[in-house]
């Protein structure tokens, strides 16, 4: 099994699915679906990845609360070591407003705090026994960054809807070896992609939802559709699995084209569940959709 050291991102969110997203003026809305569940960046690559045999090794910050407990819980999955701190601020919570396109607004109704006083020096002898090491954009995670180049491992890291000019995803960015991001607020991708692969990057893939997703290599642009078959419940943890199954692919040293796939199936196996990873999703079922959809 390789071993992989991911670190940010749980959260428990409330869920809110409504026909349309509401206009800027006070209304009432008397019928919705509702849910609250596990949620964030970290936890969905770690449930997903740990699905698809990978050894994982999953770090957040949360609260001494409720919400923590059901975390845990949650996380208690085989192939899957939940490590975690507590955060004075409490658990991070957040309101998610969806869509029937799948569009999402997402409010966090609790952060967690910027700069935890937590020892991040601990971090390094996971890093170093992992194959992958995933470095998610929470704040605090920032301080594993330097820890991470000393120990000599690649940085994997997800920069969601970055929209090519915050500031606040520039050190994930500089420290990356490996970029994953989506093109929800940089429709004019291609020029962003380009200029990291100018600076030395690894690899850089881009999803667009139902649109597909592009990636960029030394060797040029990789372009891959999506699988119209899966049809939308959730898209909730939908990036987070495109990633993870795009790593299962690159963890065997498939064709970046075929790694493309792997993360185009399981992001669409992640969009007909109602959890941030599908129930039945392992390697076994992602090879047999591969050779359904591909073969």
């Amino acid at each position: 099994m390789k071993r992989i050291f991911n670190i940010g991102g749980a959260s428990f969110n409330s869920i809110i699915h409504l026909d349309k997203f509401p206009l800027p003026i006070p209304v009432t809305i008397h019928d919705c679906e509702f849910k609250e569940t596990v949620g964030n960046t970290g936890a969905g690559k770690a449930i997903t990845l740990s699905k698809l045999g990978f050894d994982v090794t999953f770090h957040a910050m949360i609260g001494q609360d409720i919400y923590a407990e059901k975390i845990k819980l949650f996380l208690d999955q085989p192939n899957l070591n939940f490590i975690y701190d507590i955060d004075p601020k409490g658990t991070e919570r957040h309101l998610n407003l969806m869509n029937q396109k799948g569009e999402r607004i997402s409010i966090f109704m609790n952060s967690i705090s910027n700069d935890p006083a937590i020892d991040y020096n601990v971090f390094g002898n996971y890093m170093k026994s992992s194959d992958y090491v995933v470095i998610n954009i929470s704040n605090y995670c920032r301080n594993v960054l330097p820890i991470c180049k000393a120990k000599g491992k690649s940085i994997w890291t997800d920069l969601h809807d970055y929209d090519g000019k915050s500031t606040y995803h520039q050190d994930f960015i500089e420290a990356a070896d490996y970029i994953f991001l989506s093109s929800d607020n940089l429709k004019n991708y291609q020029p962003f992609m380009e200029k990291m692969m100018n600076v030395g990057k690894k690899l850089v893939v881009c999803t667009h939802g139902k649109e597909g997703a592009s990636a960029l290599t030394k060797k040029g642009w990789i372009e891959t559709s999506a699988i119209r078959a899966y049809k939308i419940k959730d898209t909730n943890g939908a990036g987070d699995a495109f990633f993870s199954g795009f790593l299962y692919g690159f963890s065997k040293s498939y064709s970046l084209e075929k790694c493309m796939k792997y993360g185009t199936i399981a992001g669409g196996l992640c969009i007909q569940s109602e959890n941030i990873a599908n129930d039945s999703l392992s390697g076994k079922v992602i090879e047999n959709e591969y050779l359904k959809y591909y073969a």
